[in-house]
């Protein structure tokens, strides 16, 4: 796509607020969410069939029950802007971006009530080992803080949570909660849930000093794929390696990225042996572990009917101490894990351990639910309206 670049003066106050808006608005935002959503895979269209509307035999009524406390917390102008339709396209509204303009009700502006209420609908829906890393970014959001000065940036409270549709045993609802370095998008149907786009990071990874000092995060996700990479034969790695020479960022599906063609790529589970193809599940199984222990059953139960066809690729060093990506792409789930440059409190162009971004994400059109949501929809309800092809204001 050809784009002109049209060059003029603005006032220095007006030229501020482009350059904050510019911020705030990540680049391919709003080509991105103008595009209706249709998932990420190869070729033209979805694989079809791989995420039926069935009975998992998990209670959903805990983060049904969870959710209801939350909202009755809520003051009416604080629920009128938590809240939003099922198939509102706020659910693709999320960055990791610390500026981004972000909707709903953050935890910094909550009194403790309110948090409290907050943490349990998250717990509800998360297992102890997704909720204390989820509780942990938020803390080293606020090592970064200490670390820059900039606690108008970053900080342990700026997350943000909304709830889509009401919550129900019976009909379509979720939560999203959303901030620098944390994404989890929560769709339940039934008892039924989906859990993604998921994005888990950090910078720093590990509080050496300050408030929280000890914290670290990230550790097991770089280790475990490490681990796995490990075991891989020289054969099995010349298919597995896409390139020794690893970049500043090699994530692909992050935000604003609902929509992309993505062949597999790397070596797939077939060509693996026993032990290799159990360290893959390990693998996959410390991202699908974030949630509840019962749904993270389900999920793995799905993973493991594809795992012939899930594909391990990996780009960048393989030394002990070396910098890295990979990825992990099945029919049913897609994990990326990027070793990336410096952002904050300095910047710097080369990757390092020290900033970790990780996206889980449900190709075949099932990010958010959506292909649960589309099934719902044909079945009881044919002239329910889609998600909107062009943002609300």
């Amino acid at each position: 796509m050809h784009r002109t670049i049209t060059r003029f003066v603005l006032p220095v106050g007006l030229l501020g607020l482009v350059i904050l808006a510019a911020i705030a608005q990540p680049p391919g935002f709003d080509r991105e969410i103008s595009e209706a959503f249709r998932g990420i895979f190869p070729g033209a269209k979805p694989e079809p069939g791989l995420f039926p509307i069935e009975s998992t035999g998990v209670s959903t009524r805990p983060v049904m029950e969870a959710a209801d406390a939350f909202l009755g917390t809520l003051s009416e102008p604080q629920r009128a802007r938590t809240t939003f339709p099922v198939d509102d396209i706020e659910w693709r509204k999320w960055a990791n971006q610390h500026s981004y303009k972000r909707q709903g009700v953050s935890f910094e502006e909550m009194n403790e009530t309110q948090r409290t209420a907050a943490f349990d609908m998250l717990q509800a829906g998360l297992s102890a080992k997704g909720l204390k890393k989820t509780q942990d970014i938020m803390k080293l959001n606020e090592t970064l803080a200490e670390l820059s000065g900039k606690f108008d940036e970053y900080g342990q409270w700026l997350y943000y949570i909304t709830i889509m549709g009401e919550p129900s045993q019976t009909q379509p609802w979720g939560w999203q909660l959303d901030g620098h370095h944390l994404v989890i998008n929560y769709f339940v149907l039934g008892d039924q849930v989906v859990m993604s786009p998921v994005f888990m990071g950090s910078e720093p990874i590990r509080a050496d000093s300050g408030k929280f000092k000890g914290t670290v995060v990230m550790q097991d996700e770089q280790d475990k794929g490490y681990t796995f990479m490990q075991s891989l034969d020289p054969q099995q790695r010349t298919e597995a390696v896409l390139s020794s020479q690893k970049g500043g960022t090699n994530n692909l599906a992050e935000a604003f990225h609902d929509n992309i063609d993505l062949d597999y790529a790397g070596i797939p589970g077939k060509k693996l042996n026993e032990k290799q193809r159990q360290l893959l599940l390990e693998l996959i199984a410390e991202y699908v572990g974030n949630m509840a222990d019962g749904h993270a059953k389900v999920k793995m139960s799905e993973v493991e009917k594809h795992l012939d066809r899930t594909c391990f690729a990996w780009i960048g060093e393989t030394d002990p101490e070396g910098v890295f990506y990979y990825r992990v792409h099945s029919p049913v789930i897609l994990i990326e894990f990027d070793h990336q440059r410096r952002i904050a409190p300095q910047r710097g162009r080369i990757p390092v351990r020290e900033h970790i971004h990780t996206v889980v994400r449900t190709p075949n059109g099932n990010d958010y639910g959506k292909d649960l949501l589309r099934q719902h929809y044909e079945k009881h309800d044919h002239s329910h309206p889609h998600e909107p092809a062009k943002p609300t204001k």
